[in-house]
């Protein structure tokens, strides 16, 4: 919303200078790119490659985990293991159907921090974490584009947001993600 990629890049850059933290952030970026979560056009190119119609709150989810690392991201609400457990147990019969931004909040409650404005019909990213650094955060990938191809976002083809994919784990970039049958038929779409 403030600037993008290039912003979260620069924020990081400071903080990870200020905490003394220069070499992390090195193998952090190192290890975004071996994993194709990072390429020539950023964080940015790589989503491009892999979800259709992303946008910069996909993008700024990368970040989130990079600071969640660190200690850095503060989050509204933590799940208990027991329901971290529950929510990845649920996730593959979940997304097997399409699915809305309210069934996503209504089946694992408020998410530990949105990416995205508060107007329902534009696309987010919900995530979902525990307090702990080492359990991966699970993101919601939602969008809502326009039926028109000039790049406007305006007026909404949905009603509100649809799930195209959640994204967990550690992984080679692409396996990360779990798409709903919403996903793959934008996937289809636009070629990806």
């Amino acid at each position: 919303m403030y600037g993008g990629e290039l912003a979260l890049r620069l924020m990081i850059d400071h903080l990870a200078y200020a905490e003394h933290q220069e070499e992390w952030w090195a193998e952090a970026l190192r290890a975004l790119k071996s994993r194709g979560a990072f390429d020539s056009a950023g964080v940015t190119g790589a989503f491009g490659t892999v979800l259709p119609g992303s946008c910069e709150n996909d993008v700024a989810s990368i970040y989130a985990e990079l600071a969640h690392d660190q200690g850095w991201l503060r989050s509204d609400r933590t799940l208990t293991a027991g329901e971290y457990a529950s929510l990845r147990r649920a996730l593959s019969a979940w997304t097997a159907h399409d699915r809305t931004l309210t069934e996503v909040r209504q089946t694992f409650g408020p998410p530990s921090v949105i990416f995205g404005g508060d107007n329902p019909f534009y696309g987010k990213t919900l995530a979902y974490l525990t307090e702990s650094a080492t359990e991966p955060i699970i993101f919601f990938h939602l969008w809502n584009g326009s039926s028109r191809k000039a790049g406007s976002t305006w007026s909404p083809i949905h009603d509100e947001p649809v799930l195209l994919a959640v994204r967990f784990g550690r992984g080679a970039f692409e396996d990360t993600f779990t798409f709903t049958p919403a996903g793959d038929r934008r996937r289809s779409v636009t070629g990806e």
